[in-house]
């Protein structure tokens, strides 16, 4: 069974034209990927950071950027090397105990996501339309039906629907920054450090959400699934090139994603840390403040449509997520819209619950304990990851160069020690 069906190999690779030709038809993957790293779990987790510390959190979305193309440049390679995504090479060569633990932990990732995108939808919906809230949690099941219709066009067009909106999104928050106009000594200070990070519990959830929300498990998954719709040629010049390209387009990606999410916690610094406002922790109350404090409706509605925006394609990009890992861990190919609705219908269930019994005051704290809960799931996908790309039984020739692996390596180790402390952390307040 291969990864997305009919999708193997759709995209060409000119063998004329030269290499930028070639790059072109590399120019796609890391897109899809980039959109799991703005969804709208993660505008929460950037708007309770900004508020409530400032810029101070920035260093952390950067290093997370950082360690994100770092792990991208890995899954692609892997399937480059092995012909198979993450979730394929984790059934063929792991234990059957240890596979299926892997695959419970990343079906619970997409879910934590798929819970942000309904969320995020539905307040998107409510701010710029009026709907209610739980009437937009209920709607956002009918995005099945984008799926059914982008799924007729092959995948170079649902590549280009999403580069559409990335584009919708960006432009949004240029306009949003020239509004704001965070200072400069302001973003300087938060590329510093801070040894806050390690002393204050609330600073360390929300950058363990920040980073949940920036390096996401499925991801991984989705880079390695998704490169193998490109025919890349079976020599090991051809396979090394493709490697070189796919790094080029994921890091582009991640650079552009970066830059959405820095906005978004520097708009959350400038408009409500620096206005005395710390406890913006809503995506409906950062709402509303944006045209008080800053003085511009349009600053509002553009929040809305970029959200909207970030909803649609993070449905997507997750729908896309699912099916490889339920595929490549468990062998099981069900139709996209099947799968979504499947897996939107679970999701929907806490998202009701929220907000029909505690009022959509509560959604922004489910919003980022589902991008924590990212953050705790992601080791059961990096820790492989590294393994694989760093064994030459496994990637044969495009085993990934030690250093490379060695850096992966201590990026795993970090990953895992702060979600140790952030468990021990909550050990210790319960007692």
């Amino acid at each position: 069974m291969t990864s997305l069906g009919a999708a193997r190999a759709s995209v060409p690779i000119p063998a004329t034209g030269g290499a930028v030709a070639r790059l072109a038809a590399f120019l796609g993957p890391g897109y899809l990927v980039a959109t799991g790293y703005m969804d709208p779990g993660n505008w929460a987790t950037a708007i309770a950071g900004g508020s409530r510390f400032g810029a101070a959190l920035l260093f952390v979305a950067v290093m997370a950027s950082l360690m994100a193309m770092v792990l991208q440049a890995l899954a692609a390679r892997l399937a480059i090397a092995t012909g198979q995504d993450l979730a394929q090479v984790c059934r063929s060569r792991l234990p059957r105990p240890v596979s299926l633990v892997l695959w419970l932990a990343s079906e619970a990732a997409i879910i934590a996501t798929d819970l942000a995108e309904i969320i995020g939808t539905a307040i998107g919906l409510e701010l710029l339309f009026g709907v209610p809230l739980a009437l937009g949690v209920v709607l956002t099941a009918l995005d099945v039906f984008l799926i059914l219709a982008l799924e007729r066009f092959g995948f170079r067009k649902l590549e280009a629907f999403v580069v559409a909106l990335l584009i919708v999104i960006a432009l949004c928050f240029v306009t949003e920054m020239l509004i704001a106009r965070p200072t400069l000594d302001a973003i300087l200070a938060g590329l510093k450090p801070t040894r806050a990070l390690l002393t204050d519990a609330d600073m360390l959830y929300l950058a363990l959400g920040i980073l949940g929300a920036t390096v996401m498990p499925h991801n991984l998954y989705l880079h390695s699934g998704v490169m193998l719709t490109r025919a890349i040629g079976p020599s090991l010049a051809e396979k090394r090139e493709a490697a070189r390209f796919a790094i080029i387009d994921s890091t582009l990606a991640l650079v552009f994603a970066l830059l959405i999410n820095g906005s978004i916690l520097l708009l959350a610094a400038a408009a409500f840390h620096r206005a005395g406002r710390h406890d913006v922790a809503e995506l409906q109350d950062a709402y509303r403040l944006l045209e008080p404090l800053l003085g511009s409706l349009a600053a509002a509605k553009l929040f809305a449509v970029a959200l909207i925006a970030c909803g649609i394609n993070s449905t997507l990009t997750a729908t896309l997520a699912g099916q490889i890992v339920m595929e490549g861990f468990i062998r099981i190919r069900l139709k996209p819209a099947t799968r979504r609705l499947v897996t939107r219908l679970i999701a929907i269930v806490p998202a009701m619950a929220v907000t029909l019994i505690m009022g959509e005051q509560a959604t922004g704290r489910l919003l980022v304990l589902s991008q924590v809960i990212l953050s705790l799931a992601l080791p059961f996908a990096v820790l492989p990851l590294v393994g694989f790309t760093a064994s030459r039984r496994v990637m044969g020739e495009l085993v990934a160069p030690r250093l490379t692996s060695a850096l992966a390596a201590a990026i795993a180790a970090i990953i895992v020690a702060l979600n140790v402390k952030l468990v021990w952390d909550a050990i210790v307040a319960a007692l």
